[in-house]
């Protein structure tokens, strides 16, 4: 026999008591970390599926090379005491780190407590409702545009032409840039900066390098190319600076110079430079792969799409977009770092130091929140019964809910409509799968599509010259 902790005897054989942190977190795998990181970049749907089947429907601790332990959360009430808990103790901007080399140590996103309310209240007022009208006429052209693009009769690849539209419409809506030149030069500064981590092992390598840059030849490419994207930035806020209609524009870029925090203080221009990095990042590739899942899933789905053309403009179409957010979501999860002192997760307790890691996908997929999870049905977002804000979390939730949410919400539903309207798509090829690029889940495909011929003659015909149309040579 052998003393126990308290000086009592204990077994030969017994086990050595655990930890008390150790006891008081959800169950998990415990495979080596490295075996679960291949597991989350080879295929993380299937991955965390299993793992919360065997393990938990409520929460699941794992363990990989960026981070020793996290728990993923499944459960939509445990989701709502993580949105209510103290900003304090549940820190998001600490957990969202790793995305400082792009997008700024001044980012909304990597601020925590009070500077993040700060920064939040300082953003807040270009996305009021009212505003985004004047962005319209914006999303109308740049849609346009791509529609025009579009080869005849040709399977094409959706994803690259929602990518070029949502770029064009957060570059105009954030810089307010008119002139295509400038626009186009800043479009693909952006795009060169982004393209060394949108890939899968460039979230990895950002990762495990701490967010330091200069540590491989991809973060010193990264370094790079952002200081091109900075040095265009803050000529735009010098130029914006210098306008004289600066107090009359409705750019995002002209509206944050005048903004002032409860002191009375000014942003500065690195906070600015981080700011519309942010904007321009989250605004972007997130709303493009939204917008391409939500044409795989209409155009698969006859029935939808009729409804959409009688009813384009109304409740029908808001159903439409979030449902295909639902079922296809482009961010996997969202993260809070617990600090300060344990907190109580429902039946359990996450000790400090450990990240708490909503499952968006998982969320969405719950059979009792929503009957028939794999079906696309928009009608879930009609009426009295629609999901609550803590079973629909495309876009996060609580104090920290996405600040642009409303506008990538109108700006999608605005493309869609003119698409639906100018255009008759018919999918190519089997249903698209996702794959994940960066820290988004795209098409792996790209959502391959035609355009009818029945579709392209009546747009020749309505662009012909009346007395053409009324003319018919025999």
């Amino acid at each position: 026999m052998s003393k126990g902790p308290r000086g009592g005897d204990r077994p030969a054989n017994a086990r050595p008591a655990l930890r008390r942190e150790e006891t008081l977190l959800p169950p998990g795998p415990k495979l080596p970390r490295v075996v679960q990181t291949a597991a989350f970049l080879i295929d993380p749907v299937r991955w965390v599926s299993a793992c919360r089947r065997r393990y938990g429907d409520d929460a699941v601790t794992f363990s990989t090379l960026f981070d020793p332990r996290f728990v993923i959360v499944f459960e939509p009430d445990l989701i709502k005491l993580l949105f209510r808990g103290p900003p304090d103790q549940l820190r998001a901007g600490e957990a969202n780190a790793v995305l400082g080399p792009i997008l700024g140590e001044n980012s909304v996103l990597l601020a925590d407590g009070d500077e993040h309310l700060r920064q939040r209240k300082l953003m807040l007022p270009p996305f009021h409702g009212q505003r985004m009208r004047a962005y319209e006429g914006v999303i109308e052209e740049a849609t346009d545009r791509v529609i025009d693009g579009w080869p005849a009769g040709e399977p094409f690849e959706l994803l690259p032409s929602m990518q070029a539209l949502t770029l064009e419409v957060i570059i105009r809506a954030v810089f307010g840039v008119e002139e295509e030149d400038r626009r186009g030069d800043l479009a693909r500064l952006l795009r060169d900066m982004l393209q060394p981590v949108a890939h899968r092992l460039g979230i990895l390598v950002m990762a495990l390098s701490g967010g330091r840059r200069g540590m491989s030849r991809a973060q010193r490419r990264l370094a790079e190319r952002r200081a091109l994207v900075d040095e265009a930035i803050y000529a735009e806020i010098a130029r914006r600076r210098e306008a004289p209609d600066l107090d009359e524009r409705e750019d995002i870029l002209s509206m944050l110079l005048g903004a002032r925090d409860e002191q009375g203080r000014p942003m500065s221009d690195a906070e600015l430079r981080d700011e519309l990095v942010t904007l321009l990042v989250a605004g972007h590739e997130t709303t493009a792969t939204g917008l391409a899942w939500t044409f795989e899933l209409v155009l698969r789905h006859p029935d939808v799409r009729r409804r959409l053309e009688e009813d384009g403009e109304g409740e029908y179409l808001d159903a439409v977009v979030k449902e295909a957010l639902r079922a296809r979501p482009v961010i996997s999860g969202i993260g809070r770092k617990v600090r300060g002192r344990p907190f109580e997760l429902g039946r359990w307790t996450v000790p400090p130091g450990i990240e708490i890691n909503p499952s968006i996908a998982g969320v969405h997929r719950r059979a009792d929140r929503y009957p028939s999870p794999e079906s696309f049905r928009p009608e879930r977002f009609l009426g009295d019964e629609s999901p609550d804000g803590f079973s629909w979390i495309p876009f996060g939730g609580g104090t920290r809910r996405c600040l642009g949410a409303s506008f990538a919400l109108f700006e999608m539903k605005t493309v869609v409509s003119r698409v639906l309207e100018r255009t008759s798509l018919e999918p190519v090829g089997r249903p698209d799968t996702g794959v994940r690029r960066g820290i988004t889940f795209v098409p792996r495909n790209g959502v391959r599509v035609r355009q009818t011929s029945e579709r392209l003659r009546s747009r020749k015909v309505a662009s012909m010259p009346a007395t053409s149309r009324t003319a018919s040579p025999r």
